[in-house]
Order: structure tokens, then C-alpha cells, then sequence
């Protein structure tokens, strides 16, 4: 599976994340999804996220029913690439992706509920 971005859309994203460090920050992200390809197009705030400089997390039942949610990107101050324990156990929708310190483009992965990274391509 691919995971398809466009740079700006990524590039705010990153800035949330720069924002809240060294808190986790947390965005649903909004797109379609065909074939082997998720198209994210937009993010959202989830309502009531809790963060701190280890977990961010949201109720989720309290999201509204939004087929257009593909999952959830979240940053790890730390700068790990990788899914923690609590991310797998956490895993909401299709997709999440990391978002590492010092939130460049290339401090970027993306993974599945299996836990397999999967390809990101950033569109320009």
C-alpha cells in the first residue's frame, strides 16, 4: 500500500507538530482510499486529545461517523520512527503516520494496523 501527500499539507502538519513540542501532537487525517493507494487530503483535530510528552491519545467515541477518516499521524518527540507498543494498541482507522523530531519531510513513516511501513510519497 502507498501513502500519497501533498508537501504543503504535510508541511502544516509538521508545523502542529513543531508547535507542540516536546508534547505529542495528533490530527485524524482525511483523504480516499483506492486500491492499493490512500490519498490523504486534509487533517482534523480530534475533539478532546489529551497529550503529553510520552502518549496523545482522544475518545473516539466521541468522533462524529466520517468515512473520509483513512487514520490518524501523530508526532514522537523523540524522534523514533517506529510504532510504539501504545501506538499498535491505539491504532485507529487504515494508516498512521510518525512524525519524528525535528519534524523534516524526511523524519516521516508511515504503517498499517499490521505494523508494516509502508510507502509515503510526498506530491509536490
Amino acid at each position: 500500500m502507498e501513502i500519497v501527500i501533498g508537501r504543503g499539507l504535510l508541511e502544516a502538519m509538521l508545523e502542529f507538530a513543531k508547535d507542540n513540542h516536546p508534547r505529542e501532537a495528533i490530527v485524524l487525517l482525511r483523504g480516499k482510499h483506492e486500491k492499493d493507494v490512500i490519498e490523504v487530503t486534509d487533517f482534523l483535530l480530534p475533539p478532546y486529545a489529551a497529550t503529553s510528552d510520552e502518549m496523545a491519545t482522544f475518545p473516539v467515541h466521541m468522533l462524529p461517523i466520517d468515512f473520509t477518516i483513512m487514520g490518524t499521524a501523530h508526532s514522537h518527540p523523540s524522534g523514533a520512527l517506529r510504532l510504539s507498543l501504545v501506538d499498535e494498541h491505539n491504532f485507529y482507522g487504515r494508516v498512521t503516520l510518525i512524525m519524528g523530531h525535528p519534524y523534516t519531510t524526511m523524519n516521516v513513516a508511515a504503517f498499517n494496523k499490521a505494523g508494516d511501513r509502508l510507502q509515503l510519497r510526498v506530491r509536490d
